[in-house]
């Protein structure tokens, strides 16, 4: 836990309570969630330790973010029954401008909640097809995001303000793409290829540009992995997950260290899934084994666990995907309890 301690201060847990309004406008949630609205503040580690990461809420629906039904929806809920969309299996989340996408292959869609115009879409495919295996989502530069199916073991995108996702012409085969992230500086798009045991990095135009890895269990070689996430220009973090590991990878792909191993024990793996990294470099490892989300030091030396198995606030069932957005808000799909919860790292502002 000592990497996390420069950036906090024992002051900060008496704020908290009061900085919890920041986040009035995800207040709603709490019902579908199961969380006592009553229930004092949540943070990782308890006190009186000084806290880390703090609880701030969960969602499940439009509603939940304030997002109302139009009118012509409540409509035709008179008229036809209600069917509100909630989310069934949620896999991966990405914010891009205040918007959240969530990628659902148990309702084949991806959610858009777009909060600022109050507005919810579910986003199929193209000409409103099924997405029926959407596990990967990632934010461009032109705040387009890019969607992994690997079921249909293509990569999509949907365009700001698009109703539909739109299959991209990428160079060369996809076996089944999973993890997904996009260099904005440089313009590339790095593409996990789970079966295929690499990744792949695209441009602008679809042209593979390299080919990272192969199958092995050595310095640059996976074992079927899954997630992938960009820590400036010059690190790349992959959850090379049967071999129960991280591996870190320079801007080029090439292997600068790794850390992790199989086992029950404090900082072990067992089903790693979703990876990511705060703006101080700490990086957060969902383990759905473990219904836990793990946080490391930048050269992988444990810090802190968040949550633990089960259904109330702050509590996990098989996550999977996580994304750190603006305002230093940690977003988690929490599978198997059919909602996105949502952190907040609380480190010192510099």
């Amino acid at each position: 836990m000592a990497g996390f301690r420069p950036s906090f201060s024992r002051h900060r847990f008496l704020g908290f309570a009061a900085g919890l309004a920041l986040a009035g406008f995800l207040a709603g949630c709490g019902g579908s969630a199961g969380v006592r609205p009553e229930a004092p503040p949540l943070v990782w580690p308890a006190p009186p330790e000084p806290p880390r990461v703090a609880w701030v809420s969960a969602f499940s629906r439009p509603a939940d973010l304030g997002i109302e039904r139009s009118f012509l929806q409540r409509l035709r809920d008179f008229i036809f029954g209600e069917d509100e969309t909630r989310m069934v299996r949620p896999m991966a989340v990405v914010e891009a401008g205040g918007t959240l996408f969530v990628a659902d292959p148990g309702i084949k869609g991806v959610h858009r909640f777009d909060r600022s115009k109050a507005d919810y879409q579910l986003i199929g495919g193209p000409g409103e097809s099924a997405l029926p295996s959407p596990v990967g989502l990632a934010r461009g530069a032109r705040g387009e995001i890019y969607v992994a199916d690997s079921r249909l073991a293509r990569v999509l995108v949907i365009e700001p303000g698009a109703r539909e996702a739109r299959a991209l012409d990428l160079e060369g085969e996809l076996l089944q793409p999973t993890g997904l992230a996009y260099d904005l500086s440089g313009q590339r798009l790095f593409v996990v290829d789970t079966r295929a045991h690499r990744i792949n990095v695209y441009d602008v135009q679809g042209r593979r540009t390299a080919v990272i890895g192969e199958r092995g269990s050595g310095p640059g070689q996976f074992n079927y992995p899954t997630m992938i996430s960009l820590a400036g220009p010059d690190r790349i973090y992959v959850t090379d997950s049967l071999n129960y590991r991280v591996q870190i990878l320079d801007g080029n792909g090439r292997f600068a260290g790794q850390f992790g191993r199989l086992g029950d024990g404090t900082g072990d793996a067992a089903r790693q899934k979703g990876i990511a990294t705060d703006r101080d470099g700490h990086v957060y490892i969902v383990d759905s084994l473990f219904h836990t989300v793990q946080v490391f030091d930048p050269g992988g030396r444990y810090l802190l666990s968040l949550g633990s198995q089960g259904q109330d606030r702050g509590e996990f069932w098989l996550p999977t995907g996580i994304t750190i957005g603006g305002d230093d808000l940690i977003y988690v799909a929490d599978a198997y309890n059919r909602r996105v919860q949502i952190l907040r790292y609380l480190g010192e502002r510099g």
